[in-house]
């Protein structure tokens, strides 16, 4: 595997792709963020190391995961951020699971999280294969819930929430939740 880095600072395999994928992905192809792609860099005074972030690169904070608890990707979790996240064996799939080949290439499902009612949801894709939800098939939307075992291909999952009623990365939700509001 031949990596390099974008000017945006993604990496990628050059063997694979001819561009960086990401930035494609995310419409960034020609915009530059700095003409700095380093992440670390020295300081010539007294020999440390400093981090060095972007100031405009915005992150899409973690609002919960799914954990693999059974299959080809046991104890990897994977990461749910704010509305809809695809998930797939494909490379274009916001949560790309490899290995379970039962598991549809494109949008098998999809789990979203609704800021503004604080609440998760799973939805079946487009996939031949059934999803299950606590051992029941999942045919429309339904809630998740904290815990909650689903089922797709030859793995099973644990979902877990970050964001909902005790936490919403909003300071100023955050804030009303704590004080009872």
């Amino acid at each position: 595997m031949k990596l390099d880095r974008c000017r945006n600072g993604h990496m990628y395999d050059i063997a694979r792709y001819k561009s960086c994928p990401y930035c494609k992905s995310e419409g960034l192809e020609l915009e530059v963020k700095e003409d700095k792609i380093n992440l670390i860099e020295e300081m010539n005074d007294d020999e440390k190391t400093t981090a060095y972030w972007a100031k405009d690169s915005q992150v899409d904070p973690v609002v919960g995961w799914i954990v693999c608890i059974e299959g080809t990707n046991k104890g990897k979790d994977f990461r749910l951020v704010s509305e809809r996240n695809f998930i797939g064996r494909g490379d274009e799939m916001n949560i790309q699971i490899i290995g379970d080949m039962s598991i549809s290439r494109k949008n098998h499902c999809s789990i979203s999280y609704n800021p503004k009612q604080r609440m998760f949801m799973i939805t079946p894709g487009e996939a031949t294969g059934l999803i299950y939800v606590n051992n029941e098939a999942l045919y429309d939307t339904r809630e998740l819930r904290i815990y909650d075992l689903i089922e797709m291909g030859e793995s099973k999952f644990v979902f877990v929430n970050l964001c909902g009623d005790f936490f919403e990365w909003n300071k100023e939700k955050s804030k009303m939740l704590k004080d009872g509001e």
